[in-house]
């Protein structure tokens, strides 16, 4: 028999449908890969197999019947920043020891809904906080991918490490991630594997461990454009418990995954062009726009004149939502706690052992900018400055053009334990240079991989589009998708 895990999703859902095989052979197939692979990899915090194949029994019955949802059977893995009932989900901190929540985020909810089996959850940088997946609180997450006659190991990328390395080693036919300033772009760059993050409202935050509200949206890591397609639309939907969640129908999104690009404007912005930017960066870049306008779009050169300064302004709106919304974890009524003398000693030891060095640091940057005296003079003039790179998009669109094209990230991925990296905080933030902007003006984009460095590590560009117009991205990405090929799977060596 075909190795089970070797399908795509649109493939195993096919197969699934047609009783090729059933979803406990699916799931047991899975489930004796990441048991293989996980001491290698780290991808899985927790393994919930008895669960799964309680799950994929369940479906295999429906699936006789002739009924199911349009995952029906499928086995997935779940970022641990999503809540799952009765189920590990500490959002990758210590703090959070032994929460085992009694609700269900919206987004499982609606896959469980639609049939997907959960096969455990995903590690992750702690509370989402990191571009490497180094920051969690179970060790960093290996990157299955490794540079050509080389025994290095590499991130997968941050935060959604986990799902992105569990996805690219075929341990989860798909993966929930989330970003909040390119935690499923990046990591999907880093891993050869797609990631979309949509428009923020399209998903549901509802039971999703908050890092910082206005800029955190969920999102799938897959291995194809379609199969992100097909994730995103059970993922997809207006929920009234979320009070930024959008009230918009949820078209289907694996139909327009083929239409073509044939007479789209693509804008090209000129702002990404980076001094020092690596020259397969740019060669890539370059590709890619070649591959647009052989398909019959039309190239367009743009200006985004307020990019320099999304990331100085990221790192100030992240830190003081995140220093509000981490405020809640304080030892009193779940999670971990430290005792002392009196209740602000137990809240100081507890917050003081229970989060790690990038949560603290993100956290003091927080409630420095938001203190007074400093409120103004930061906060304020971030939330200025998000609304000019808002308007540069919005121009842009205004304007003709449908889609924007540019790099995913600055490099390709780096090796675990990177001193220059460790040392330089600010020098981890700029992996982030090419995906913030999104999350700033809360647009839609994509990350496809598109070739690969000297080394032989993948490398990804990413489409930025119009507001909730997700579609015109899958369709641009299958673009890119083809053109680069499918080889964009590691080799095996755990």
């Amino acid at each position: 028999m075909t190795d089970l895990t070797r399908l795509s999703l649109a493939a195993t859902r096919q197969g699934l449908k047609n009783k090729d095989f059933t979803s406990v052979e699916v799931t047991d197939a899975y489930l004796g890969a990441i048991e293989e692979a996980n001491s290698e990899l780290n991808a899985f915090i927790s393994v919930e197999a008895e669960q799964a194949r309680k799950m994929a029994s369940a479906s295999d019955a429906r699936l006789a019947r002739g009924e199911g949802g349009s995952l029906e059977g499928v086995p997935l893995g779940i970022k641990d920043l999503f809540a799952t009932i009765g189920t590990h989900t500490q959002a990758g901190s210590h703090i959070l020891d032994g929460f085992l929540p009694e609700y269900e985020s919206t987004v499982t909810a609606n896959l469980w809904a639609d049939g997907a089996v959960m096969l455990g959850k995903l590690n992750m940088d702690e509370f989402a906080m990191g571009s490497s997946n180094e920051t969690s609180y179970f060790g960093p997450v290996v990157n299955p991918w490794r540079g050509r006659d080389s025994s290095t190991n590499l991130v997968p990328g941050g935060s959604s490490g986990g799902s992105a390395s569990a996805v690219s080693a075929w341990l989860c036919a798909g993966a929930t991630a989330t970003d909040t300033g390119g935690s499923i772009r990046q990591p999907a760059a880093f891993t050869g594997t797609v990631g979309i993050k949509p428009t923020y409202g399209r998903c549901s935050r509802w039971g999703i461990v908050a890092f910082a509200s206005s800029l955190d949206q969920a999102g799938p890591i897959t291995r194809t454009v379609e199969d992100s397609a097909i994730m995103l639309t059970s993922m997809a939907g207006f929920d009234k418990k979320d009070s930024t969640s959008v009230d918009m129908a949820v078209p289907d999104f694996a139909a327009a995954v083929a239409r073509g690009v044939k007479g789209l404007n693509i804008g090209i912005p000129r702002e990404y062009r980076l001094e020092g930017m690596p020259e397969e960066i740019e060669t890539l870049w370059q590709q890619g726009i070649e591959w647009m306008r052989e398909e019959g779009a039309i190239i367009t050169d743009i200006s985004l004149p307020h990019t320099k300064y999304a990331l100085p302004a990221y790192y100030i709106v992240a830190p003081a939502e995140a220093s509000s919304n981490l405020a809640r974890y304080d030892g009193v009524k779940y999670g971990l706690r430290v005792p002392g003398e009196t209740i602000d000693e137990m809240y100081e030891l507890t917050r003081a052992a229970g989060f790690g060095d990038e949560v603290k640091r993100r956290v003091m940057i927080g409630t420095y900018v938001l203190s007074a005296g400093y409120y103004d003079a930061y906060y304020v003039r971030a939330q200025k400055v998000r609304t000019l790179i808002k308007q540069d998009f919005e121009k842009v669109f205004a304007d003709g053009v449908d889609a924007i094209l540019t790099p995913a990230t600055p490099s390709a991925a780096f090796r675990i334990g990177d001193r220059e990296m460790a040392a330089d905080p600010v020098k981890m933030y700029l992996n982030d240079i090419f995906t913030v902007t999104v999350n700033m003006a809360g647009l839609p984009g994509i990350a496809v991989p598109a070739g690969k460095d000297s080394a032989g590590l993948p490398l990804a560009l990413q489409l930025i589009g119009k507001p909730f117009d997700e579609e015109t991205l899958f369709a641009a990405g299958r673009i890119i998708e083809k053109a680069a090929g499918d080889e964009f799977s590691p080799e095996k060596w755990w």
